[in-house]
């Protein structure tokens, strides 16, 4: 697909959305869940102080998986976050403590979006 399609929302054409993915033993729900909130203290921080971030969201299931989706203006920009030491060195290090394993990490180019 060569053309995009916006509803709703204008995003540069360049945008892509960045998704990481990771899981755990659903028992571990609790403190997985407490870490993710500690690791939001640091990384949240970090992440503002990038240029090109248009939106961030990141949801921990009770049932065993964990994702981060960003939405970028551009993929060097989204690349950003994968030689940000808050994020690959210490959020790494603190989630995969409680039993988290990450899958490898996508930046998809933004093909068409919708918005409530």
């Amino acid at each position: 697909m060569t053309d995009r399609i916006t509803i709703a929302e204008s995003l540069p054409t360049t945008a892509v959305v960045r998704v990481s993915r990771a899981s755990y033993d659903p028992s571990r729900f609790a403190e997985v869940d407490a870490a993710s909130k500690k690791t939001s203290e640091y990384i949240i921080p970090a992440i503002r102080r990038l240029p090109g971030l248009l939106h961030f969201y990141a949801g921990v299931s009770p049932k065993g998986s964990i994702v981060q989706v960003s939405v970028w203006d551009t993929d060097e920009h989204a690349a950003q976050l994968d030689l940000l030491k808050e994020m690959v060195v210490d959020g790494r290090r603190d989630m995969e403590a409680v039993g988290v394993t990450f899958t490898p990490i996508f930046n998809h180019p933004i093909d068409w979006t919708w918005t409530v």
